[in-house]
């Protein structure tokens, strides 16, 4: 079993009670009016959990990254699209401009985002580009007057309601991910276009929408461009997976529930050998992703490379979730095929985790060029 420090307990029993008594009541709401969890987004800036990961000078509490999977995990346990809107604003959403923004910038947008004021969002998939980031087409131009951005963004998590994005634009096409780079683009800006929100079949009260960028004034941030986005990455797969281990919790608990309660040929159907067995394997299953999770967790905590050990956690954690998912709605049969239990909103949203953060066949290449030595 993980072992984790009395703070981290402390912090995870915190955020389990804020689920259970405001998080998972709300859930099923939520993705049935297919609206953003505005009161439960504020909420989350109220208890400081945007600015987990960042320092106590620009309004953050410091805590190490272990620290804030714990609270990607509560947040995946209660509610999908709400932990998708949290998990954005608390590290992609915000983390470049925290980086290399000005003090003003610093002041303006990403102290009131910390506090859930305002909504960062960040832009890198486009619609001929996800997997292969090599083949970004949005372009940046630097000209006496600054640079300007031209292009089509794709899938922006909390799109619709963001006041800033950090954009991923090539400086020379030619340099593929080597041209990358990244800049702040503000709402309200000429040439920036937010488009409708894109309907989805999970994470319904999310927020995806595109963006249109045409000769749009944009801020540089930072210079790195491909290293800042292999350590976001890293981050991100990893984050990915604690989301799914919460998913799976919750529709493991569900499995559970309905099987202890369910009574067949004079019996709970969880006193059956083949209900037990598939409630066993989803938590040897479980307990193996949070493992992996929490491994990748701890290195980049170090500062230890780990594009492969994120990038397994991701893909082993996001599989689990969908396996636990679909063993739910077995278990419960005709009412996992019914809308009014949880069961199958679990299923759908866990088909997100297996986009979100790198596909699982991008995911296995990734682990066996490291496995190869390539």
């Amino acid at each position: 079993m993980i072992e984790f420090t009395p703070e981290e307990d402390q912090f995870r029993a915190s955020v389990s009670r804020f689920v259970d008594r405001e998080v998972a009541p709300a859930a099923s709401a939520l993705d049935e009016r297919g609206e953003f969890p505005r009161d439960l987004f504020h909420r989350a800036g109220e208890l400081g959990y945007f600015g987990l990961r960042y320092p106590e000078s620009v309004g953050g509490s410091g805590a190490a990254f272990v620290t804030y999977l714990i609270l990607a995990e509560e947040l995946g346990r209660g509610s999908m699209s709400l932990a998708a809107a949290v998990a954005m604003q608390a590290m992609m959403g915000t983390d470049f401009v925290f980086r290399y923004g000005t003090p003003e910038h610093h002041r303006r947008l990403l102290g009131p985002a910390l506090r859930g004021e305002k909504v960062g969002a960040f832009c890198l998939s486009e619609p001929n580009a996800g997997s292969d980031l090599a083949r970004i087409e949005t372009t940046a131009r630097e000209t006496a007057d600054g640079w300007r951005l031209r292009g089509h963004k794709m899938w922006v998590t909390n799109g619709t309601v963001a006041d800033f994005f950090t954009v991923a634009a090539s400086i020379d096409r030619t340099q593929g991910l080597k041209g990358l780079r990244f800049f702040l683009l503000e709402r309200g800006a000429a040439g920036l276009t937010v488009g409708r929100k894109i309907a989805t079949v999970g994470l319904r009260a999310g927020e995806l929408t595109e963006l249109a960028i045409e000769d749009c004034a944009g801020v540089p941030l930072g210079q790195a461009g491909v290293a800042d986005l292999g350590r976001m990455l890293d981050q991100v797969r990893t984050m990915t997976g604690a989301l799914a281990v919460g998913l799976g919790r919750a529709a493991l608990d569900e499995a559970i529930r309905y099987a202890k309660d369910r009574v067949c040929f004079e019996r709970p159907i969880a006193k059956f050998q083949a209900i037990r067995h598939m409630l066993a394997q989803a938590a040897v299953d479980l307990e193996a992703s949070r493992l992996l999770v929490i491994q990748a967790g701890r290195r980049i905590e170090r500062g230890v490379k780990c594009g492969r050990e994120s990038a397994i956690a991701k893909l082993f954690a996001s599989e689990t979730a969908n396996r636990i998912a679909d063993t739910a709605t077995r278990v419960l049969a005709g009412y996992g095929f019914a809308m009014e239990y949880p069961a199958q909103r679990f299923f759908r949203d866990a088909r997100f985790l297996l986009i979100g953060g790198g596909t699982s066949e991008l995911l296995r290449d990734v682990i066996a060029k490291d496995v190869i030595g390539e």
